[in-house]
Parts: C-alpha cells; structure tokens; sequence
C-alpha cells in the first residue's frame, strides 16, 4: 500500500486526471490542507479524464476521508456544483457508481437532501403530496429501493420509510433518475421510452418536476 500523505490545495491542483485520484487516494486525513473541501476537489477535476472507474473512485475517497475531514462531505456542495458533478459524468462512470448500492443510496441521498431547499414556494405554497420513488436494481423488496417525498407546509421531507399514502408512485431506474433532476432529460422523453411508470396523478406526475428549481448542470 503506498505511504499516506499530506495534500493541499497547491498539490491537488499540480497534477490533472488520475493523477489526482491518486493523490487523493494516498491522503493522510490528518495531513490535509483546512482549506481543501468539497467544493474545491470537485472544481478542480474533470471527469472526462477519469476513465469509466474515475466517478466510482472520486466518491469513494471523498466517503473515506470525510469522517476526519467535514469539509470534503459531499453535503457540503452546492446544488449546482453537484448538478454539474453527475451533470458530467458519462453513462459508463455513473453506472459503475450506482452499480454499487452504498454508493447508489449516497447520490440518491444527496439529491433528496436538496430537494426542500429547491422547492418553488409560491408554487408549492398550497400543495400537498406524497410521491413514492421506485428505484429500479435495488435491494429492497422485489428488488426496489424506496424514498417517500412528502411535500406540505412549502417543505419537501424525504425518507426511506414508507408511511403515508402516496398521491403518486414512480418507477425509473437511478440512473435515468439523475439525468431528470440534473435536467438531461424530461418526464415525456422517459415516459414514452418506456423508462419511466406511473401509477396514480398522471398529471400531477408529468408537472412534479415543476414545482423544484432544479439547477442544470453547467
């Protein structure tokens, strides 16, 4: 195993592509930079120059190292500087991330964190809803994971459990999931590939999406 290693800023932004993950991979927790955080990692790398395995190991160093170091929590990032993260990501890398299930819950997690923060208040003033997300290649009963998003009082509270009645349920699979909220692709292009079922409102399914100010990626 290579010897850990302090990183700074300076030394992160010296090398490019791997060389980062390498870096990154090698770092002694107690020896970051203070100033080393979420947002300047992932600032400072391109995930065209990663290779199909870079995203996969960019979260999983960040997982390691945030115990000792909160700055790099990928709480932490901004809603479009995440947008912009799986925003970029090509289909092979966000695959090879959400093929592993911690991993999979993470981004999913973060994205669902967000959503209350990017609800529209005028137009969710009056609304009352409960969605259930059915996550396809899960680990869950028949093979879904589960989120319930409750949306009252112009707040939107995600959570695993299941526990109240819901308006509507989706089905999609994860990945057609991030390119939706990270506006790559809309409910009418998933729903007439077949990528995407609904059981419940149809109509207030087709307009959910425009009840959040979803940031695009850059």
């Amino acid at each position: 195993m290579a010897e850990r290693t302090g990183v700074s800023v300076a030394d992160l932004t010296a090398v490019r592509g791997v060389a980062q993950l390498d870096l990154l991979e090698r770092a002694d927790p107690a020896g970051l930079d203070p100033a080393l955080d979420a947002d300047t990692v992932l600032g400072s790398v391109d995930l065209a120059t990663l290779g199909k395995d870079g995203f996969r190991r960019l979260l999983l160093v960040l997982t390691r190292l945030e115990p000792a170091a909160p700055a790099l929590s990928l709480g932490r990032v901004g809603p479009r500087r995440f947008a912009t993260l799986v925003g970029r990501a090509s289909r092979a890398q966000l695959d090879r991330v959400l093929a592993e299930p911690a991993l999979c819950a993470r981004v999913l997690d973060e994205i669902f964190a967000r959503m209350s923060a990017q609800l529209k208040p005028d137009r969710a003033r009056d609304l009352v809803a409960v969605v259930h997300w059915r996550f396809s290649g899960g680990t869950g009963d028949g093979g879904y994971d589960r989120v319930e998003t409750v949306i009252r009082d112009s707040a939107c509270v995600a959570r695993r459990e299941l526990r109240e009645q819901p308006r509507v349920t989706i089905t999609i699979a994860p990945a057609d999931f991030v390119k939706l909220v990270t506006r790559q692709t809309t409910p009418a292009v998933l729903f007439v590939t077949g990528r995407i079922k609904v059981k419940g409102d149809l109509a207030f399914a087709a307009g959910l999406i425009g009840f959040f100010d979803l940031p695009r990626a850059d």
